[in-house]
């Protein structure tokens, strides 16, 4: 499917801003299943330096500086993407048997995914996440099927509100309070994971603005949206990551497209800076995927 991503940051500033800093995660991923085709970042007032890199779980972020007094801000990341349907991911191993495989070991083989079996900002290991995923995961139940289940069930417990919390909302606090938005329900699926020693990541992204006919439409279009990310390993060599969104309750497609990768919101926030002045602001975002035209080459 080839996708166009619009996303559009509006700042408003009182008083003026002097001088301000700004990190973005607004150019989507290369995966296999996801190819950049073309992506524009524009910026309004015209920024004083930019550039970009890759962080250490190889999203793209973008820096740029604003040295002089300015009212607003604009920025637009403009993006065609090429997305593809997931494979069948097969069978996956006994939760308990991967659980066991991320544990240090002496001499035992690295595996990279490991480092997403850790606490993390947003996301602490908490028994609390523990006793909510336990019910899903039997003894002996494959890794998998374990986990879609604990899709289903953060799904159906979970009212979807977002006046219930914010970006800063801790994901324990949102596991009490059984209401939030795709982010909490995804932090919360992590807790759960993370608590019982097995590898998961938060991923960001977008959703197909207007789906197709007959198609009902998803929780978390016109907005940047946030699902999961499970590590299943291979019975030998590399294993493979297998995407889950307990916000929609589905497997995603190739109407979703990935922006970033980490450990919680706070590795992959779409937007933040550091700016002098402007004691008081007012925030738009606005976010349309829509499909696009095939390229042709006319050549």
């Amino acid at each position: 499917m080839l996708l166009h991503v619009l996303h559009e940051t509006a700042y408003d500033y009182a008083p003026v801003v002097r001088t301000a800093q700004h990190m973005t995660h607004l150019k989507p991923l290369r995966t296999p299943r996801q190819q950049v085709l073309a992506h524009a970042l524009r910026i309004s007032p015209e920024p004083a330096q930019q550039g970009e890199a890759l962080d250490v779980f190889g999203n793209t972020r973008s820096f740029f500086s604003l040295q002089h007094a300015h009212e607003g801000l604009r920025v637009v990341a403009d993006s065609l993407v090429s997305t593809s349907a997931a494979g069948d991911p097969g069978g996956s191993l006994p939760w308990q048997e991967v659980a066991e495989r991320m544990r240090y070991h002496r001499d035992a083989r690295y595996d990279a995914a490991a480092a997403f079996v850790f606490a993390s900002p947003y996301v602490p290991r908490d028994g609390a996440f523990a006793r909510y995923a336990q019910p899903s995961f039997a003894e002996g139940r494959p890794l998998l099927e374990a986990a879609r289940e604990l899709m289903h069930r953060v799904h159906a417990d979970f009212e979807y509100e977002p006046a219930a919390t914010d970006v800063n909302t801790p994901a324990l606090e949102a596991l009490a309070l059984r209401r939030g938005v795709c982010q909490d329900l995804a932090h919360v699926m992590l807790g759960g994971l993370r608590s019982l020693g097995l590898p998961a990541r938060y991923v960001s992204g977008y959703l197909l603005t207007e789906p197709p006919p007959g198609q009902p439409r998803l929780v978390g279009s016109d907005a940047s949206h946030a699902w999961v990310s499970v590590y299943l390993p291979g019975e030998e060599g590399r294993g493979r990551w297998i995407d889950l969104d307990p916000t929609n309750d589905r497997t995603p497609g190739e109407d979703y497209v990935t922006l970033a990768i980490g450990r919680d919101y706070s590795d992959v926030s779409p937007m933040r800076g550091v700016i002098h002045g402007g004691a008081h602001h007012t925030l738009k975002v606005a976010v349309t995927v829509s499909p696009a035209e095939p390229m042709t080459n006319d050549g």
